[in-house]
């Protein structure tokens, strides 16, 4: 049997990763969460702008079967509490999960905008140049805008999906 030294024997049994090793992986893991967490926020708020979307889509089509049954598009999203002026009937100018509030104006015998601002303190109030989305209708045309404060026409800001 052959002898072993004492440092021999205790760099055969030591095992698991130094304190550099540790710091060099949480650094690696650090970095990557830095470059990754921004591009997947982003993703984020790309994705509840289709709550927007859905909602201004509602929208048009209620005003298209209100004009089909008057001669001018609907002032109001809810009803008002005595009915006048009537409204599109909507239950509430909040999208369903809250990250929109929607306005409507200008409406009138040849069209109407219908707006999706971004609630102040939700997510999507940091979307930047995408916190307003409308959708415009004019004399039977439709035009779709966007942007950081109020609706720029056309949408410069590629907020809508072509």
């Amino acid at each position: 049997m052959k002898a072993r030294s004492f440092a021999q024997a205790r760099r055969e049994t030591a095992s698991g990763f130094t304190l550099v090793e540790l710091m060099i992986a949480v650094v690696v893991v650090a970095l990557l969460a830095s470059i990754a967490l921004p591009s997947f926020m982003d993703s984020i708020r790309k994705s509840r702008r289709s709550e927007a979307f859905a909602a201004l889509a509602q929208v048009q089509q209620a005003q298209e079967r209100w004009r089909s049954n008057g001669s001018s598009y609907a002032e109001s999203l809810t009803n008002a509490a005595n009915g006048t002026p009537p409204g599109l009937g909507m239950a509430s100018a909040t999208t369903a999960k809250g990250y929109y509030t929607l306005s409507l104006s200008g409406a009138g015998a040849s069209g109407y905008t219908v707006t999706a601002t971004a609630v102040a303190g939700t997510s999507q109030a940091s979307d930047g140049n995408c916190k307003v989305l409308a959708a415009q209708v004019q004399g039977g045309n439709l035009s779709y805008g966007s942007g950081a404060d109020a609706a720029a026409y056309p949408d410069a800001n590629r907020c809508w999906a072509k």
